[in-house]
Order: C-alpha cells, then sequence, then structure tokens
C-alpha cells in the first residue's frame, strides 16, 4: 500500500452500540457514520484490556498487558517498552499527539514528537489505591450516576480544545511532502457523565432503548459480576428513571463528540488531506451503561470490552462491514503500515496484524484476546473471541461461553451444557497457547504489592484515597479517603 498521512482518532469508553452504523436506533452520530460509509467497520473488535491505563499502554506497544506488565491505572505506560511512536521517530517521521495519554508523564519520552495538551495519570502515579486486590476499599459510584444529566464539565472544555488543536494542526502540516501520524485523543464520553443540553435534550428519555438485563430481577450470578456491583455500590442502582436519565445524558456527550470529530474531518477535507490521509477511530474501551446492574467499564462482556472501529481512505474498502476479530494490538503495525514505515527485528514476535489487510479480505475466524488484573477484581480475568463465541475465563471461578449469533446481548451462559464442553476445553488450549492464566494472575498480584510498597505501604494508600476521574491539564484531583 503506498504510503499516506494517518489520523489516528481515539476516545474514552464508547460503547460500540452508540452509534449510528453499529445500529443504535435514535444515536445522532452522523460524522462517525459517514466516516463507516467511506470506508470499512470492524463489527468485533475488542480492547485488550477494559479500564484506560492499561489499554493504552497495549495500544502504544502492540503488545498484550501481561506481555509489558501494565497490569492496571497505577501502572502507566512511561516508555520503558518502545512504542509505535519510537518506531516511526526512528525513521524521521512526525509523530504528534494531542489530548489525553494516560501515560506517566512529559519526562519520558513516549514515541511522540510534540505532545500538546496531553492528560497524564494523576501525580505520575495514578490510581495507586487499585493494587490493593486483597480485601479491597470499596468505591461508590452512585453520586455520578444519579447526577447524571445537562450541564458543563472540564472534559467537554477539554475535547473542544482538543479538536481546536486538531485543526490548527492539520491546517499547518496540509502540504506536508513526508507522511505524518497525528494521534487525536479525546475524553468523552468518559465519565463525567454530564452532557451539553442542546445534546442532552436530542433524547427524550422515554425513547431511548434500556440495556438488556437491567433489571435486578435479571441480573446474571456470577461471583465475580457480583463482585463488581459491590465493589463499585451498583447494587443500589435500579431507579428506571435515573437509568433513563443518565442514558440521556451518556447518549448526548457521544453526539457531542461526534460534533467534535466532525470538525476535524471536515478540516481535512477542506485542506483536501482525505485523498492522501487514512483515518482510524476507535476507543480504549465501552462503557455498560446499566446493562446487568453494571456501570463503567470493568468486565468482558460485549458492553464494556468491544470497541468501535471504523477506518477509511482511499485504498480502504467503503462501506464494508468485517467480522473478523481484531483488537487494538493490531494498531501497532497497521500504523507503521499506513506511513510505509518499516518494522523492525524486535517487532518480529508482535501478535497483531495489518487491519488494513483484515480490510480487504473475506470474514476470517481468528480470536480477539483480552484480560484484566484492575480494579473491583479478585482474580485475574481473560476473554477469548471467535466470530460464533466468547469464552470468558475467571481465575478459580465458574467460566462463561455465549454464542454471539445467537445471543448478541449474552443473557444465555452455554458453559454447563453438556454439548458445549468440548467448545470449553478448545478455548481453554487456546487460552493457554497465549498465557499461564494463574502464573500471570500470580505475577500481577506481586507487581501491585512491590507497587504498594513503592508508595509508603497499604495505611498510606489508604489515606490519600480515590478520585474518580482523570483531570484535564491544569485541574486539581479531588480525592476521596476510602
Amino acid at each position: 500500500m503506498p504510503p499516506q498521512n494517518l489520523i489516528f482518532i481515539l476516545s474514552d469508553q464508547h460503547n460500540r452500540n452508540i452509534t449510528g452504523v453499529y445500529g443504535d436506533p435514535i444515536i445522532q452520530t452522523p460524522n462517525l457514520d459517514r466516516l463507516a460509509e467511506r470506508g470499512t467497520t470492524f463489527s468485533n473488535a475488542y480492547t485488550n484490556c477494559p479500564i484506560c491505563v492499561p489499554a493504552r499502554a497495549s495500544l502504544a506497544t502492540g503488545r498484550y498487558v501481561h506481555q509489558i506488565r501494565y497490569w492496571d491505572n497505577a501502572f502507566p505506560y512511561d516508555g520503558r517498552i518502545e512504542s509505535w511512536g519510537h518506531r516511526l521517530k526512528q525513521q524521521n517521521y512526525q509523530v504528534d499527539s494531542i489530548g489525553k495519554l494516560h501515560f506517566r508523564g512529559s519526562h519520558d519520552d513516549n514515541g511522540f514528537c510534540q505532545e500538546i495538551d496531553p492528560l497524564y495519570v494523576v501525580d505520575g502515579r495514578g490510581d495507586v489505591l487499585s493494587c490493593i486486590r486483597n480485601n479491597p476499599p470499596t468505591r461508590d459510584f452512585r453520586q455520578g450516576i444519579n447526577n447524571a444529566g445537562a450541564g458543563n464539565s472540564t472534559y467537554l472544555q477539554y475535547d473542544a480544545n482538543n479538536a481546536d488543536q486538531a485543526c490548527q494542526w492539520l491546517t499547518q502540516h496540509k502540504n506536508d511532502q513526508h507522511p505524518w501520524v497525528l494521534f487525536l485523543s479525546f475524553v468523552c464520553p468518559h465519565p463525567p457523565y454530564i452532557s451539553p443540553p442542546e445534546f442532552y435534550q436530542l433524547y427524550p428519555k422515554d425513547q431511548i432503548p434500556l440495556p438488556a438485563q437491567w433489571h435486578t430481577d435479571e441480573w446474571p450470578n456470577h461471583p465475580a459480576i457480583e463482585r463488581f456491583r459491590d465493589f463499585f455500590a451498583y447494587s443500589g442502582i435500579c431507579d428506571e428513571e435515573k437509568l433513563r436519565n443518565f442514558l440521556a445524558a451518556y447518549y448526548g456527550l457521544c453526539t457531542y463528540l461526534d460534533q467534535q470529530i466532525g470538525r476535524v474531518l471536515q478540516t481535512m477535507e477542506e485542506h483536501d488531506l482525505l485523498n492522501n490521509s487514512r483515518i482510524i477511530y476507535t476507543s480504549d474501551h465501552g462503557e455498560s451503561l446499566g446493562t446487568r446492574g453494571l456501570f463503567g467499564k470493568f468486565t468482558m462482556y460485549e458492553e464494556s470490552a468491544a470497541v468501535p472501529f471504523i477506518i477509511a481512505g482511499a485504498d480502504v474498502p467503503k462501506n464494508k462491514v468485517v467480522e473478523t476479530p481484531i483488537s487494538l494490538i493490531d494498531c501497532f503495525p497497521s500504523i507503521i503500515e499506513a506511513v510505509g514505515g518499516r518494522l523492525i527485528e524486535e517487532d518480529e514476535n508482535l501478535p497483531g496484524k495489518s487491519i488494513w489487510e483484515t480490510a480487504q479480505t473475506s470474514n476470517q475466524n481468528g480470536l480477539a484476546f483480552s484480560e484484566y488484573h484492575a480494579v473491583g477484581s479478585k482474580n485475574a480475568i481473560y476473554m477469548l473471541r471467535n466470530r460464533q463465541h466468547k469464552y470468558i475465563y475467571y481465575v478459580d471461578e465458574p467460566v462463561q461461553l455465549f454464542d454471539l449469533q445467537t445471543d448478541p446481548e449474552e443473557t444465555q451462559d452455554l458453559s454447563k451444557l453438556p454439548e458445549y464442553q468440548e467448545t470449553l476445553q478448545t478455548f481453554e488450549k487456546e487460552l493457554k497457547k497465549i498465557v499461564d492464566p494463574k502464573g500471570i494472575d500470580t505475577i500481577a498480584k506481586a507487581d501491585q504489592k512491590s507497587k504498594i510498597r513503592e508508595n509508603g505501604g497499604e495505611t498510606a494508600i489508604r489515606q490519600r484515597g480515590a478520585f474518580d476521574n482523570s483531570p484535564v491539564p491544569g485541574e486539581n484531583p479531588i480525592f476521596r479517603q476510602h
């Protein structure tokens, strides 16, 4: 494929299905929908870890979380393992970022030539409280959900500024002779769940579809999922009116995000950059939206682990949907290839594959892999997804198996049925080719215990408390005691 510019647009916590192109009946995302018409949409794309910091480290390095050991939101990427940005900088490409990175800080070489208005983890340490896996302090997330609605927030302002900066950057680089990469990272629709009033009002609450298994009578009975509900105090949220209000705010945030993306794409069109640039849009993970009595991310259900993934460019198939499973690790070789860069010897064992090649082929089987070692979990959780089934392995707790073709909402766990035992055995063998489930769980917990010691011990960490959302540049975090 001929070298071209690449703009990589990343959002934060975007539930894949809250877009027009992925089938939501009322959401207004005209810019992402048009992007999909001009390109290819991946219907089975996944994060490699359904929480911010590890997902972004995995995206940067093209490696699984257990390979790089950035386990949770207290292990921010620090440049220790080279990223696709490092690779392109070494080959004299312009590689710039705008917006949220969620890396350790500016003193690290993160692989970018410029980092414009970057959002890093708090104090270069992040959420160290999440490293306490044994009898952890619980967190009450009900306030953010119950207070969802219309208004303004620093996140909304930050994303408007990110779009402004991107438009200026594109204007400055519209005539560059050498291909470049712009990594544009928005923070919406991540909480706070506050939508601009004009977008909040677009969604009458009685017209918003309610999520699967939202009512207490329908909640799946699994110890790991019940633990998440209890840990975040979600069990106390079952009021339909509050849920609909929350959903209206989230829908408004998604439309607001789409508007910012549309501004950037319009600038590209005005400067005739759409003809010589490729585009990737995706998110670091999803959002549960009350499904199964859960909010936020953290789980391996579709609403949390699946991500939107749309690509476009002159040589990308138009208006095509690809069912082949992919994940964020596929971005590393794809970014390098898009601009004509070269992989080096140490990249030969990268697990990802070119999304540009996958887009050109017919639907293939393949496997997407994700893992979780972070806040709210007692033990490691792993996921494998092929085109038909999803397999979720919980260390020392029951597995789950879903047929996504017949049960896309994952309401029927097949793991106990005799006719699926062979399928379970096959998945377990595939999982153990990728990872030693219990061995990696032990390593992650040992690293987290070391992180606790490095930060003054458990008592000091509990006294420091936790914060709900990483502050934007210039904003101070608000800690709460736990």
